[in-house]
């Protein structure tokens, strides 16, 4: 067994403590591949050792490189064993992995608890020992104040967030001084800046000159941030080096704005920032550029468009086989954010952690699931998924700190019926952040009354109505008069179908004050709240009030 380290980590308790989760999440399926974690992905991770056939011993809470181990071979099972009963976090196998009804590898990781990844194709052994060495270094990091809006791999992110913190122009180098991001700035940069930004790298002549001044020698070999003095057109320079577990990783160059000094604490600044960057650098070097293809591939299947037998191929999914969609969001109407709180990686590793087959595809402040190779028994099949969003909704959940609700689509017999599960799983979610107090996770046939006014409101979205209908009447009352709220105050007692108590408790005020001011709907509006047709007519208009944004009161 060939030891090659142990990488500290980080938890609120200031404990070193690195889960498979966040060691994933940071190296990126560029490298390696999940293909199930038996015990959910919160073991901890503390190091990588490579197997050896002449020293067997197998140390706990590490990942176990097979290198050279057949996943299909008798011996490939029993290295599992061995791993499951050392209390190891895993193994990694090369690439092509089995079948999972291939049976013996997967029962011998279940029993052990052991989870099974598989290295990728383009990632030889010896750069996913870096990497993994690297990951598990760099997901110790605690996170930087200041460098917490950034998600992880966005790069021109995270050089906005550091020239805000150091005062000056950042970009963010890989270690053969290629550019991999910059700040943006609406002031002139010197020429030596945009002559970089332009050509996507440094130079050939400057990187010349700087390894001929052994600049280079100093960058990689220590920790701290070089400092360049200004010189003719040329602003003064702050430079880091970003490693991990004794990997470059890049660096990021700090240089200073229209004659304006850097902020005091830059240096100190930008050496907490190349730490923290070192998990975004890795995460962007092992993203794989597949991944974007699979999922456009996985895009065009959900709403229909393109052949079914290309588009499957393309993102290696069965064609033939069951197929369902799950629609995750935060639990908030809120459709602005595209992936809300980094929810795309976590579900790809969710997901795979259960031994699902899935491509996750953000779209528009919610994030689709398109499960595939699911159980042929279409019964079966659909208690899986329900069992897979009720895990996603409570984990996840847990981890995000707020409220995920899932919308399942129901399962389709193949891939080219995947749109008609998507629909259902959107309306589903839908259902689920409009409605109060629902649950979490649900199908349509579940919510089936809130979809059921959905359509209604949907359908009445393009009515005129009368211009002096009693909601248009206290709305403009309300316009009119500072302070005044009677049009919340009918939403109010119509969602609690005329219980002054109730009502009165969700606007804070005394029963009296409520019956007040129904006495003043019914005088500014002319709506007899005894009639159930102008009681209907009035919470139709209210919703559509809602649906169209207008604020309420």
């Amino acid at each position: 067994m060939t030891d090659l380290g142990v990488a500290a980590g980080w938890d609120t308790a200031g404990e070193s403590r690195v889960t498979l989760e966040r060691l994933l999440s940071v190296v990126g399926v560029g490298a390696v591949e999940l293909h199930s974690a038996p015990k959910g992905l919160g073991t901890t991770v503390t190091g990588v050792n490579v197997f050896d056939l002449r020293e067997p011993a197998v140390s706990p809470r590490e990942l176990l490189l097979a290198v050279g181990v057949d996943p299909r071979s008798a011996l490939a099972v029993d290295v599992v064993r061995r791993a499951g009963e050392s209390g190891a976090a895993g193994v990694v196998f090369g690439p092509g992995r089995p079948e999972p009804t291939a049976g013996a590898l997967q029962t011998a990781a279940e029993e052990g608890g052991t989870a099974l990844l598989f290295r990728t194709a383009w990632c030889t052994w010896a750069h996913l020992v870096g990497v993994l060495r690297a990951g598990l270094a760099s997901a110790g990091v605690p996170p930087m104040a200041g460098l917490g809006g950034p998600r992880l791999g966005d790069l021109n992110s995270l050089a906005d967030a550091v020239a805000a913190l150091v005062g000056g122009a950042v970009t963010i180098e890989d270690t053969e001084s290629r550019v991999l991001a910059y700040s943006s700035t609406e002031e002139n940069v010197d020429e030596q800046r945009r002559l970089t930004i332009l050509g996507r790298r440094v130079p050939p002549w400057r990187v010349a000159a700087m390894r001929e001044a052994g600049f280079f020698q100093a960058l990689w070999a220590g920790d701290d941030v070089l400092h360049r003095p200004a010189q003719g057109q040329n602003p003064e320079r702050l430079v880091g080096a970003v490693r991990a577990g004794g990997e470059a990783l890049g660096s990021i160059w700090v240089a200073a704005v229209a004659g304006r000094p850097l902020a005091p604490n830059a240096s100190e600044a930008l050496r907490a920032a190349a730490r923290a960057a070192a998990a975004h650098l890795l995460h962007h070097r092992t993203h794989s550029s597949d991944d974007r293809l699979v999922e456009d591939a996985a895009r065009a299947l959900l709403e229909d468009r393109g052949s079914v037998e290309v588009l499957a191929e393309r993102a290696s999914l069965p064609p033939r086989e069951p197929c369902a969609v799950l629609a995750v969001g935060t639990g908030s109407a809120d459709h602005g954010d595209g992936d809300p709180s980094g929810l795309h990686g976590l579900l790809t590793l969710h997901c795979a952690a259960y031994g699902h087959r899935a491509v996750v595809v953000p779209a528009g402040g919610r994030i689709l699931v398109l499960l595939s190779a699911l159980n042929r028994d279409l019964g079966q099949a659909e208690s899986q998924v329900t069992r897979l969003g009720e895990t996603l909704a409570h984990q996840l959940s847990a981890t995000l700190g707020r409220p995920l609700k899932v919308g399942l689509g129901d399962v389709a017999p193949e891939l080219a019926r995947a749109p008609e599960s998507r629909r259902g799983a959107e309306l589903a979610l839908r259902a689920l952040t409009e409605a109060a107090g629902s649950p979490t996770v649900a199908r349509t046939g579940d919510v089936a009354d809130t979809v059921g006014i959905l359509h209604v409101v949907g359908a009445l979205r393009g009515i005129d109505l009368p211009p002096q209908t009693s909601v248009a009447r206290l709305r403009a009352f309300d316009a009119e008069h500072s302070g005044s709220c009677l049009v919340e105050t009918l939403r109010a007692y119509l969602d609690h179908f005329g219980d002054v108590s109730a009502a009165s408790r969700a606007l804070s005020v005394h029963a009296n004050s409520l019956r007040y001011r129904l006495r003043r709907i019914v005088q500014v509006s002319g709506l007899d709240l005894e009639d159930p047709d102008a009681r209907l007519l009035a919470q139709l208009q209210l919703r559509l009030s809602d649906e169209c944004g207008e604020q309420r009161g």
